[in-house]
């Protein structure tokens, strides 16, 4: 099938100064383009200019880059509106099997509404209003446009806390959940694990950081004094973590490794025990689905949209307030949350994801 994908944003950023990248080939969009390369279909994917690598990149299947307009007001960063992209869907939309957009609460989804719905599925992440403003310009967007404009498009939810938002919203939420997705040939598993946990994140405030780096060193005066922590990634805490680091003298048993990419990350992500995650906001994580893919259990608060299916399938411990005895449990009961996310890792690959895709774009005119 060709497909037309619409997800502008190709990575997070925390300020409206987008940070240039020097590759997006470990974004969450890219590896479901190539679900969709591997499973023999044609994916074009609409991305916000802004968001181009810093070098030319070669890539199999094409990208169509749109630049931002009224950014003082359509901020990049969450809300980008494309430049021309309307006259594009006008013209080209009968060349797709299907257009994916991404979100409901998204201009450019909105564009695919009046211009190409009965080409349209949107695959719908958010789980809860955005409290910008109080939710107002959220709770007028998915009470009047939504409702309103949306009632014939087919929703897709990537997690079962966003089903149960949107639900409110639109009448075709399917009963199918696809989350992010992972390529199954880059990222390897290993049932041998090592005495380390890992942290695969930003180093900013909502990532609480510090508090792992306090529960891990009261884990191993308690506990185990051979455990470390591997900390991968970067962000703007990074020397204020280092210094605490230091104060507590652990800097041999906390290891910053910085950002790495897949290929450098895969290797230690698959040895660790466990990855610990203490997020405060946060939907469904990339690193979640990763590090279920490496055979790595999690420890997670109930904050992202991926814990539902984590507590289900006994991938790991979802728990609040998660302490030095829950590594404790982790390292005891390691074995069998291993073989759980080892067993469920194909369920997270992209070219299931792009067959689930398909079976709902291959049925679009019947909904």
């Amino acid at each position: 099938m060709k497909v037309l994908i619409l997800n502008p944003i190709l990575y997070t950023s925390e300020t409206d100064h987008i940070p240039k990248v020097s590759s997006i080939k470990d974004t969450m969009i890219y590896t479901l383009c190539m679900g969709f390369v591997k499973n023999g279909d044609e994916p074009v994917l609409v991305a916000a200019d802004c968001y181009r690598p810093e070098k030319a990149e070669e890539y199999p299947f094409q990208i169509l880059w749109f630049s931002c307009i009224l950014t003082a007001v359509c901020k990049p960063r969450c809300l980008p509106l494309l430049k021309g992209l309307r006259k594009y869907l006008r013209h080209h939309k009968n060349e797709y099997d299907y257009i994916i957009s991404s979100e409901v609460f998204s201009l450019v989804t909105l564009e695919g509404v009046i211009h190409a719905k009965e080409k349209l599925i949107i695959w719908h992440e958010l789980g809860a209003h955005n409290n910008f403003l109080r939710k107002l310009p959220s709770k007028l967007w998915y009470y009047i446009i939504a409702k309103r404009f949306y009632k014939e498009i087919p929703v897709i939810p990537r997690s079962e806390k966003a089903a149960d938002f949107i639900v409110q919203f639109c009448n075709h939420v399917l009963p199918v959940y696809i989350d992010h997705s992972v390529d199954l040939e880059k990222i390897y598993y290993s049932r041998h694990k090592e005495n380390y946990f890992v942290v695969v994140s930003q180093l900013i405030e909502r990532k609480h950081i510090d508090e792992i780096i306090m529960r891990f060193t009261d884990f191993r005066k308690r506990v185990d004094k051979n455990f470390r922590l591997k900390i991968i990634g970067d962000g703007e805490l990074r020397s204020a973590l280092e210094k605490q680091v230091k104060d507590l003298d652990e800097e041999d048993n906390i290891i910053f490794l910085g950002k790495l990419n897949h290929e450098k990350l895969i290797p230690v992500l698959a040895k660790a025990t466990a990855t610990l995650i203490n997020t405060s906001k946060d939907n469904s994580m990339v690193s979640i689905v990763e590090s279920i893919a490496a055979g790595t259990p999690i420890i997670t608060t109930p904050v992202p949209f991926n814990a539902s299916y984590i507590k289900k399938e006994s991938l790991g411990i979802v728990k609040k307030d998660w302490n030095f005895e829950t590594l404790e449990e982790v390292c005891n009961m390691n074995q069998i949350y291993v073989d759980n996310c080892i067993k469920y890792r194909e369920k997270l690959s992209n070219v299931w994801a792009a067959k689930q895709f398909n079976q709902t774009g291959g049925s679009l005119q019947q909904l």
